[in-house]
C-alpha cells in the first residue's frame, strides 16, 4: 500500500480533520479530510473529482483563514483518495537589519 512507504511517522485521525485543498494560482478549490499526516506528506479523501486539477503542485490549507498551510504535490490517486508530498519552503535567509548605534553626547 502506498501510505507504507511513508518514511515519517505518521499521525492517523478517527474521523478525519477537515482541510481545503487550492490550486497554486487560485482556480480552484475542494474540501478534503486529512486522514493522516506525517512530517513529509499526508493522506486526504477529496470531495469532488480530481480530474483535470493542476496538482504537480497545490496548497493543502489546514486553517480556516488560510494562514496554516503546506504546499503540496501529488504522490498518488486510489479513487477518492489521494497521497501528497509536502515540498519543502524555499528558505532565503533575509539580510540581517543593524540595530542603530545611539551616541550619546556628555
Amino acid at each position: 500500500m502506498a501510505s507504507e512507504r511513508r518514511k515519517g511517522e505518521r499521525v492517523v485521525f478517527e474521523r478525519g480533520f477537515s482541510a481545503h485543498m487550492m490550486g497554486i494560482d487560485g482556480t480552484w478549490r475542494r474540501d478534503c479530510l486529512v486522514e493522516d499526516i506525517s512530517e513529509t506528506g499526508a493522506k486526504l479523501t477529496v470531495e469532488g473529482s480530481v480530474t483535470g486539477l493542476a496538482l504537480k503542485e497545490f496548497f493543502l490549507l489546514l486553517s480556516s483563514t488560510g494562514l496554516a498551510y503546506r504546499r503540496c504535490e501529488l504522490s498518488w490517486v486510489n479513487g477518492e483518495q489521494i497521497g501528497v508530498a509536502f515540498l519543502k519552503p524555499d528558505v532565503k535567509k533575509k539580510p540581517m537589519r543593524k540595530s542603530p548605534t545611539h551616541v550619546v553626547e556628555v
